[in-house]
C-alpha cells in the first residue's frame, strides 16, 4: 500500500530512471515511482556514487536486464509507510542495499556477505531489485529501513554520505586482513576505492604506500596521507618497500585494481608470512597467477574480502561524519541522470583528472 504521506505532489506518479537494457546499454526512461508497503520508505535520491561492481554488471552483462543500478545512495525521505517508526518525511538518510539475517551459519561466523538473505537487494527503483540509485526515487524495503538506513547529520552533504557503503567495504577488508598498527601496507590502485582504503588503513595506524599509473592520483594519495605514492612503471617499488621494512617486504598488499599482473606482483612484494588481499577481483571465472610455493614454503596468505559488514555501519558513518576520512576530496565529477552514460564511460576509462563519479538524479 502506498503511503499518502508524501513530500512531492500527489499527481507525481512517474519519474526518470536509467534502465539497464543489455550489455553496455543504459536508457534514461520514464518509469513509475515505486509503491511502498507499510514498513517501507520512499527516498528522493540526491546523490548516488558510480561503483565498479555496477560498471562490471553493465559492461560485461553479468546479470539479465532490465534493472536500475546504483547502490551508494543518499537522499531525503519522501514518503513513509503506515508502520514505519523512527523516520519521517524530510529526513536526510543514506541507505545500504544489503543486510544479513544475523542468524544463519555464515552470519554466526561473521561472513555476512555469504548469507543467503544478505544477497537479497533491499532497495529498488523498479524491475528486479538492483539498488535503484540511478533514478529519482527508490523504495527502501522494511529490513533495510530497520537495519540499513542511516540518518545524515545536517552538516554532512549527500555526496559525502553516499560513501558510507564503499567505506564500509574497505573497513571490512582491513578487518579481514587483520591489519595491525604500524604495519606497512601497499595498496595497488589509487582510484576512489584505493584512496578510501589508503585513508582507512592510515586511520588505523598503518604506514601506506600507494601505487598507480596516473600521476594525478599519486599526487592525491600523497595529499591524503600516503607515506609514499609510486608509479610501478617508473619507480623502484621493491626498493621503496624494502626501505620501509628493513628489507623484509610489506606486511599486507591490497589489490584494489582489476589487474592479474597486480595480483602476481603483490604476492612477490609481501614478506614471508605476509598477506595479499584481493578486493577488485569480482568477475566470475577470472583466473590469476599464483606461486603456490610462496603460500606453502613462505607461509604467505592469499585472502579475499567482498562487500560490507553490518557490524561496521556505525564505524563507517562516524569516520565520514567526523571527517576522519576525506571523502569529499575524492569526488571529481558530478552528472545529472540524463548524462549517466557519460559518467559510466568516464568511470570505466578514467582520465588524468577523474576520480569518483557521483550522479545527482
Amino acid at each position: 500500500m502506498m503511503s499518502q504521506n508524501r513530500q512531492f505532489p500527489s499527481n507525481t506518479q512517474e519519474m526518470r530512471a536509467a534502465v539497464y537494457r543489455g550489455p553496455g546499454e543504459i536508457s534514461v526512461e520514464t518509469v513509475p515511482v515505486p509503491d511502498i508497503l507499510d514498513g517501507e520508505i520512499l527516498v528522493r535520491v540526491r546523490a548516488c556514487g558510480v561503483c565498479g561492481t555496477d560498471l562490471k554488471k553493465i559492461e560485461q552483462a553479468l546479470v539479465p536486464p532490465p534493472r536500475i543500478f546504483g547502490h551508494e545512495v543518499a537522499g531525503v525521505v519522501a514518503a513513509v509507510g503506515a508502520a514505519v517508526k523512527g523516520y519521517k518525511v524530510g529526513d536526510r538518510v543514506a541507505t545500504h542495499h544489503h543486510i544479513p539475517c544475523r542468524e544463519c551459519f555464515y552470519c554466526a561466523r561473521k561472513l555476512f556477505s555469504q548469507c543467503e538473505f544478505y544477497r537479497r537487494t533491499g532497495t529498488t527503483a523498479g524491475f528486479e531489485p538492483a539498488g535503484g540509485g540511478f533514478a529519482e526515487y527508490i523504495r527502501v524495503m522494511d529490513w533495510i529501513v530497520a537495519g540499513g538506513t542511516v540518518p545524515i547529520p545536517d552538516n554532512v552533504s549527500f555526496e559525502e554520505a553516499s560513501f558510507l557503503e564503499p567505506l564500509n567495504t574497505c573497513l571490512k577488508a582491513l578487518e579481514t586482513a587483520s591489519l595491525e598498527p604500524g604495519e606497512v601496507v601497499v595498496v595497488y590502485g589509487q582510484g576512489p576505492v584505493g584512496l578510501l582504503m589508503m585513508q582507512a588503513a592510515r586511520a588505523q595506524g598503518a604506514r601506506v604506500l600507494g601505487l598507480d599509473f596516473l600521476e594525478a592520483r599519486l599526487e592525491t594519495a600523497r595529499e591524503l596521507g600516503a607515506e609514499a605514492a609510486l608509479d610501478p612503471a617508473r619507480d623502484d617499488v621493491v626498493r621503496a618497500v624494502a626501505g620501509m621494512t628493513d628489507g623484509r617486504g610489506a606486511d599486507l598488499a591490497i589489490v584494489a585494481a582489476a589487474s592479474p599482473e597486480a595480483v602476481a606482483d603483490a604476492q612477490r612484494i609481501v614478506r614471508r608470512g605476509g598477506r595479499v588481499l584481493l578486493f577488485a577481483q569480482t568477475v566470475p571465472g577470472e583466473l590469476i597467477p599464483v606461486d603456490a610455493s610462496s603460500i606453502c614454503m613462505e607461509e604467505k596468505r592469499l585472502i579475499g574480502s567482498y562487500s560490507a559488514s553490518v557490524e561496521l555501519q556505525e564505524k563507517a558513518a562516524q569516520m565520514i561524519f567526523e571527517r576522519r576520512i576525506n571523502v569529499a576530496r575524492l569526488i571529481s565529477h558530478r552528472f545529472p541522470l540524463e548524462r549517466l552514460e557519460e559518467g559510466i564511460r568516464l568511470a570505466s576509462h578514467p582520465s588524468a583528472s577523474s576520480l569518483k563519479i557521483v550522479i545527482q538524479p
